[in-house]
């Protein structure tokens, strides 16, 4: 068997050591790649949450202008404006919290209810198998 001290055993040494190098360097560049694919996600989150709290606003608005209109008595256009409220409560939320915030506040939600969480989860998957599966 070839020891450390032979001119073989130097070369196994010299080798393990390079592929380490090696594996480390790979390693570290996959890190930093994956690093830069985060900050990417979370910048254009960023960008785009702007973009969905304005659709929300102008969803907001045509509810607002179309209460009236609603046929069904007081309880439909109460509820119509309710929900118009939470629609403008949440374009003002993602205004003012970035990415992280609000994943944080995701997680938070979560953890204290997890029944309707998992609900919710649940009937989101459904709704989008649905939307992904039709002809």
């Amino acid at each position: 068997m070839a020891s450390r001290n032979t001119p073989v055993g130097n070369r196994l040494a010299d080798k393990a050591s390079s592929f380490g190098d090696e594996l480390v360097d790979r390693a570290t560049d996959a890190k930093d790649s994956m690093s830069d694919i985060a900050a990417a996600a979370t910048k254009r989150v960023d960008e785009g949450h702007s973009m969905a709290a304005d659709r929300l606003e102008s969803a907001v608005s045509a509810v607002q202008e179309r209460v009236g209109e609603l046929p069904g008595g007081q309880g439909v256009k109460e509820f119509a404006s309710a929900a118009a409220d939470r629609l403008s409560t949440t374009a003002e939320y993602m205004r003012t919290h970035d990415a992280k915030r609000m994943m944080a506040d995701v997680e938070t939600v979560v953890k204290n209810n997890p029944g309707p969480a998992l609900l919710v989860a649940a009937a989101f998957g459904f709704v989008l198998g649905r939307a992904l599966t039709r002809d």
